[in-house]
């Protein structure tokens, strides 16, 4: 398979690794929106959330946890924006699951996740509901 991320936890393309096991890698994003801008990887390849088999979703978001705690003993950020691209459309540019854990400082210009978009639904909040509801 010809994907960065696997490459990347396979240990075939370096990286700054900060935490490994055998569920996860994270590094340093290689284009940091923040100091310890840090990507956390599934080592098994999965496109997205969605393609994560179950019994590695705990162990990745136990990851992100664990991760969480270095940074902050590490660096003493104010906060954390943590989040997943999901898709092209998200702004996803790897098809490889990553979850991204920015530390955030005081005056860092950045926004919250409610900046992303802002594009509100047409419909009630009681029709959205039952769209989803249909479909379980």
């Amino acid at each position: 398979m010809d994907c960065l991320f696997c490459k990347i936890g396979s240990g075939e393309i370096p990286s700054e690794i900060i935490y490994e096991d055998d569920y996860v890698t994270a590094f340093l994003d290689a284009h940091p929106l923040t100091e310890g801008h840090t990507l956390i990887i599934p080592k098994k390849h999965a496109e997205n959330i969605l393609d994560l088999p179950d019994e590695d979703v705990c162990p990745v978001f136990g990851a992100v946890k664990k991760v969480t705690g270095i940074l902050q003993k590490a660096l003493d950020p104010r906060g954390f924006t943590i989040g997943i691209n999901h898709g092209k459309i998200s702004g996803q540019s790897i098809d490889h699951l990553h979850i991204h854990v920015i530390p955030r400082f005081e005056n860092d210009g950045g926004g919250s996740l409610h900046s992303v978009v802002h594009c509100p639904p047409a419909e009630s909040l009681a029709e959205t509901k039952n769209k989803i509801l249909r479909m379980q």
